[in-house]
């Protein structure tokens, strides 16, 4: 069940990076919503290859087909499966790789853990999954919008060693973080982050990056103490996304080094609420929202794909030189940024359906 997430709102991905397709199969989306392929294709295009030069030049379109559980543009409450074509495989570019396990790749633990690998890419392994995440993840978002009027908003806010200040957390919005090529919403920032890949691009080398996300109009009380904590839950969804490396909720490992005189988050009335004078928790305490911006990061490590060639051993521990030919991106995170917010819309659809269970609430 290792390819499945999630308790009521169940996704299962499949597919493989150059296989005929990939796509996913949700299992509890509740019945009567709306739905068509306008509402999950915006985000597909936000994180398909060719988007730019600072990206892979694979050229897939990929297009959302929904073959089952939506009829007339209503969810029926069935499962819904959703594929999304492969058309410009190229498994020729993946020949040496047969017979060599690359560097930081997942070729050599996939071939000790199964006894085969696929030959053509990086399978199930492959960024590549992530395209059904996306498509079930803009469900999860469109169902969020519209029973909670939840935000999801994430955008690049550091490449290697530059760092982004940060924006207006309350106010940020796709469009703004969509103005530049590598989703950093600050102009400065994003030309400097652009220069410092297209260099390390020319270079045949790579460069990490970091996400932040800030998750808004959440409403307090979701999150399932003790092991199926709000911040663990996002933590899994996270770290379960290709080339990540790291993260962090609130203050982070920044908070280790205050004091809690001044991390403690003082309760103040907000309206007819309680609500928080600081938000170092990041919208969670006790493992479960507070009402507050659910504000966290997601650290990515630099593509192990790079045209620079490189000394390392074949199978059988022969000394060879390994030099990639495959198309690959030079930096992950402006492609994964509406990756980031989609695990983060599964979490959270699937916290929130828990909770309203928990009410005897009917989800209508």
């Amino acid at each position: 069940m290792s390819s499945s997430f999630g308790t009521l709102f169940r996704v299962t991905t499949f597919g493989e990076s150059h296989g005929q397709g990939v796509g996913a199969v949700i299992d509890g989306c509740p019945p009567k919503i709306p739905l068509d392929k306008t509402d999950i294709q915006p985000q597909l295009d936000r994180r398909r290859p060719a988007q730019s030069e600072l990206t892979t030049p694979r050229k897939e379109a990929d297009r959302v087909a929904i073959l089952a559980g939506v009829d007339n543009g209503i969810t029926l409450g069935t499962p819904i499966a959703l594929m999304i074509k492969n058309t410009d495989q190229r498994p020729a570019d993946y020949r040496q790789m047969r017979s060599v396990p690359r560097p930081s790749h997942a070729d050599y633990t996939y071939r000790m853990k199964y006894g085969i690998q696929a030959l053509s890419g990086g399978g199930r392994s492959s960024a590549r999954e992530t395209v059904g995440r996306v498509a079930a993840g803009a469900i999860a978002e469109k169902f969020l919008s519209e029973r909670y009027g939840i935000e999801i908003v994430a955008w690049v806010s550091a490449v290697s060693t530059i760092e982004a200040p940060s924006p207006d957390m309350m106010s940020v919005i796709r469009k703004e973080v969509d103005r530049s090529a590598v989703r950093c919403p600050d102009s400065h920032s994003a030309e400097k982050m652009q220069d410092a890949i297209v260099a390390a691009q020319k270079a045949g080398d790579s460069l990490g990056g970091i996400i932040t996300c800030v998750c808004r109009n959440i409403p307090a009380g979701l999150g399932e103490p003790v092991f199926d904590k709000i911040e663990a839950l996002l933590a899994q969804a996270m770290l379960s996304i290709p080339a990540t490396k790291g993260f962090e909720i609130g203050s982070g490992f920044a908070g280790s080094r205050m004091r809690g005189s001044a991390h403690n988050d003082v309760f103040i009335k907000k309206g007819e609420h309680l609500g928080t004078k600081t938000n170092y928790s990041g919208g969670i305490q006790g493992g479960i929202s507070n009402g507050e911006p659910i504000i966290f990061r997601v650290a990515f490590k630099p593509p192990a794909t790079i045209s620079l060639p490189q000394k390392t051993v074949d199978f059988e521990g022969n000394d060879t030189v390994l030099e990639a030919k495959g198309r690959h991106d030079p930096c992950v995170v402006p492609r994964a940024v509406p990756i980031v917010e989609s695990m983060a819309a599964l979490v959270l659809v699937d916290l929130a359906l828990r909770q309203k269970m928990r009410k005897n609430e009917t989800v209508r």
